[in-house]
């Protein structure tokens, strides 16, 4: 059982102070987070949809970020099941074989934007997933994806699968862990804070992250070699969640207007500001002199080869839970498509 931290006694309410003449919140729900303040997801997508939860309930309902987080990252899913927390984000992947249908979000070459897969990725789930109630204890207020998972080392250019031969890479979880393995490394699970003491001590080889998380985790000055898969080589699937007793507590009016600003709203929000920060990653690595390459075609196929039983073996453990995965795969596809088009 996963061991949780007592709650703090002060909470640290975030950019949120009120004009002047505004009604005090009449609700305020405690979010934990595991990771720092300035990381995007915390500055760029979690701080902007607390400020418009705000404004979406005039001022009724405060969401506060806890200045220490309550639980290990894998924890969060159930911080919000227990009550611990009222509202928490996380990644299904570090909880491996607790959630199966989120992988549809995990596999290979899905797209080269957070912001098309997240919104095609939570329309997906309305359509064929939520069904499966994977979410079960929670009330599920939206998904997303980081931006396209590249490989990322310290000791050499990755043109081939025979590069990736006993390197020891961090790994997220989920479907990207039994990929690495694959591929010929060694897949080290752990979750995204750890990565500089990984890398700094020299413990793990590389990491497969999106662009972002170089910058992000203070990698750049280790990080000599970066291959950038076409579509990317995986995606990683967050949730973002509230303990039900306390939504349920609100008034429907006010349950409205966060779901207004939750789900595919949100979905949208996160990913533009993914694939901002990728964009940063990525000019962070060049100032680093990181050398960046093109994944050849050798190398996205023998991927395409490694991964292809998985996506086999995920429809049919999927179908065993009454879902289409065949049919859940070209939707998303489909999805992610049209959108990367209309941009």
């Amino acid at each position: 059982m996963l061991k949780y931290i007592k709650p703090v006694a002060v909470a640290l309410a975030i950019g949120l102070g009120f004009s002047a003449g505004a009604a005090s919140a009449e609700t305020t729900l405690r979010m934990s987070s595991w990771l720092p303040p300035k990381h995007p997801i915390v500055a760029d997508m979690m701080v902007p949809w607390i400020e418009e939860v705000k404004k979406a309930t005039n001022g009724s309902v405060n969401i506060i970020i806890l200045p220490k987080a309550l639980g290990a990252a894998p924890a969060h899913f159930d911080l919000a099941k227990d009550g611990i927390a009222d509202v928490t984000f996380g990644v299904h992947g570090y909880q491996p074989g607790r959630f199966l249908l989120t992988q549809a979000a995990e596999v290979p070459f899905l797209g080269n934007s957070s912001e098309a897969i997240s919104v095609a990725y939570w329309r997906i789930f309305e359509k064929h997933l939520a069904k499966a109630n994977e979410h079960e204890g929670v009330k599920l207020l939206a998904l997303m994806t980081h931006g396209p998972g590249q490989m990322f080392n310290t000791q050499r250019p990755i043109t081939s699968l025979a590069d990736l031969a006993g390197m020891k890479i961090r790994v997220g979880g989920g479907l990207i862990n039994d990929l690495t393995t694959a591929l010929g490394a060694t897949a080290l699970l752990k979750p995204a804070p750890a990565s500089y003491e990984l890398i700094s001590t020299g413990v793990a080889d590389g990491v497969f992250f999106p662009k972002e998380s170089i910058k992000s985790f203070k990698l750049a000055s280790f990080i000599k070699y970066g291959t950038v898969v076409p579509g990317g080589l995986y995606n990683v699937s967050f949730f973002l969640a509230m303990n039900p007793a306390k939504f349920e507590a609100l008034t429907k009016a006010e349950q409205d207007a966060i779901m207004s600003v939750s789900g595919e709203h949100f979905a949208k929000m996160a990913g533009q500001a993914w694939d901002r920060a990728d964009k940063a990653g990525q000019a962070d690595m060049e100032a680093a002199g990181v050398e960046i390459i093109d994944a050849p075609e050798a190398l996205v196929q023998g991927i395409a080869e490694k991964a292809a039983p998985m996506e086999a073996a995920w429809i049919a453990a999927a179908k065993e839970k009454g879902i289409d995965g065949d049919m859940v795969l070209k939707d998303f596809r489909a999805e992610i498509a049209k959108l990367e088009a209309s941009n």
